[in-house]
């Protein structure tokens, strides 16, 4: 039998009180239907690219035909140069990227509530956030649930002494030296450094963390009627270290649509 409930924890660190888990941290990891809705959302960001439709054919080449003892690629008039075709310099592309190409995802609704609830569930086990990278031996619990004292925090000092009692801040550190230039023409592309991404906080009323948590190196701040998958599994990867407030925990279920048993 698995948990029921969970320890909510104050900014120091210490146990306060029990909150009891709701009915969506039964949900089953499915890591094939996180990977789907991830890249879904993703795909809403996609840039069309495409090649002119007239490119390499603003010219009068034609073929000359047969009996001359040449190829009958088209040729540029009054000379013997080839233009137009595929393999001619200057000539069109043979299979070029078309811009009305559809590259938006869709999956179905019903799909999309079962890869946040899966997501979701994916972050109250220890070995599934364990598997992403997150460093969590000092995390006193899973999952972490705080109270909603945090979502006052307005500055940056606070925030992460916050996440050092609550045992998160050795995570802070790992993404903060992940920091690297990224390999390849990504970095010509205005992207040029790469991280790792760090813990979550999941709030129900912004009073200033949003703001202070968003200076902190790979912490996330956003409440719960903004919560989606891919931020619950960056990179398609479910099991995020994710903190909830009690206020945002006590909501999960109606957010979701989950109907306890």
């Amino acid at each position: 039998m698995g948990k029921v409930s969970s320890k909510i924890f104050d900014l120091q660190g210490k146990a306060v009180d029990k909150v009891r888990l709701p009915a969506v941290f039964k949900t089953p990891l499915r890591p094939d239907v996180i990977r789907r809705a991830v890249v879904a959302l993703q795909s809403n960001r996609f840039q069309p690219q495409g090649r002119d439709p007239m490119a390499g054919e603003r010219t009068t080449a034609e073929s000359l035909g047969v009996g001359r003892g040449i190829s009958r690629v088209a040729r540029i008039r009054g000379g013997q140069r080839a233009a137009l075709i595929s393999m001619a310099v200057g000539g069109r592309a043979a299979h070029p990227p078309r811009a009305e190409k559809r590259i938006q995802k869709k999956i179905p609704k019903r799909e999309m509530k079962l890869a946040l609830r899966s997501a979701v569930a994916a972050t109250g086990s220890k070995e599934t956030v364990m598997s992403r990278g997150h460093m969590v031996d000092d995390v006193p619990d899973f999952p972490l649930v705080v109270v909603d004292e945090i979502q006052e925090l307005k500055r940056v000092r606070e925030v992460r002494d916050a996440l050092f009692h609550l045992g998160v801040l050795p995570d802070v550190y790992r993404v903060k030296e992940s920091k690297r230039i990224r390999a390849g023409k990504g970095k010509m592309r205005g992207r040029k450094m790469k991280q790792a991404v760090g813990p979550l906080l999941v709030i129900s009323k912004d009073e200033g963390v949003i703001k202070a948590a968003r200076n902190v190196p790979g912490v996330d701040a956003v409440p719960l009627e903004s919560l989606n998958v891919e931020l619950l599994a960056p990179g398609t990867h479910p099991g995020r270290l994710t903190i909830w407030t009690a206020s945002a925990m006590g909501r999960l279920d109606e957010r979701l649509e989950v109907k306890r048993a």
